[in-house]
């Protein structure tokens, strides 16, 4: 089975953090960005960064920066719909998502989510709690064939993530959470001072 493109979505403004880019904010001397560079860049072909404003903040990490292609923030599936045009530009039938704030998500997360496929190719990540499985919207495999039935969607005023992707019967790839949460994302400072603590079991 061929890799995936890999695209990281950091459109969003986070507000919790005070504005700016949390991919940018430093962990443990590193910036998040660097963290989930190294984690997505062995399991993926090339990676694009989903990012609005400036792109030339991000020269240095070299890579294709994709705006999202509608106005007003329409949330991650903006994001998701923007790597699928890079990803037909390129010739590749699918890429994995990951969040831009998410540094120790899981290191086989792109096999285990080919391996969790629907019939339409699409599948998501996540975690349970108890009785509870939570899903994670931000990290995901995207076929590039439903690019347009997205755009369509998009256009249409959709905006929840889990309503697309259960329309078209996503598989579900579930994480362990020992010895954390492999999805635990930076919103705020004090998130920063846990992930600090993190590194050393990620």
């Amino acid at each position: 089975m061929s890799a995936p493109l890999g695209v990281i979505l950091a459109g969003g403004q986070a507000t919790r953090m005070g504005g700016g880019d949390k991919g940018l904010r430093a962990v443990a001397g590193k910036r998040l960005l660097d963290h989930v560079l190294d984690r997505l860049g062995p399991q993926v072909g090339q990676i694009a960064l989903n990012a609005n404003g400036s792109p030339a903040r991000f020269d240095e990490f070299g890579l294709p920066v994709l705006p999202d292609s509608l106005p007003d923030w329409p949330g991650p599936l903006a994001g998701v719909l923007a790597g699928l045009d890079w990803a037909a530009g390129q010739g590749a039938a699918s890429i994995v998502t990951v969040a831009a704030d998410t540094p120790f998500f899981p290191r086989d997360l792109v096999a285990r989510l080919q391996g969790a496929a629907g019939p339409s190719g699409l599948a998501l990540a996540a975690t349970r709690e108890g009785d509870k499985l939570w899903r994670h919207p931000t990290f995901g495999l995207w076929p590039v064939a439903l690019r347009e039935d997205l755009r369509a969607a998009l256009t249409g005023g959709l905006r929840k993530v889990v309503l697309w992707t259960d329309k078209h019967g996503a598989g579900t790839a579930e994480f362990d959470t020992v010895p954390f949460d492999p999805f635990f994302n930076i919103n705020t400072p004090q998130d920063i001072e846990i992930a600090e603590q993190l590194v050393r079991q990620a």
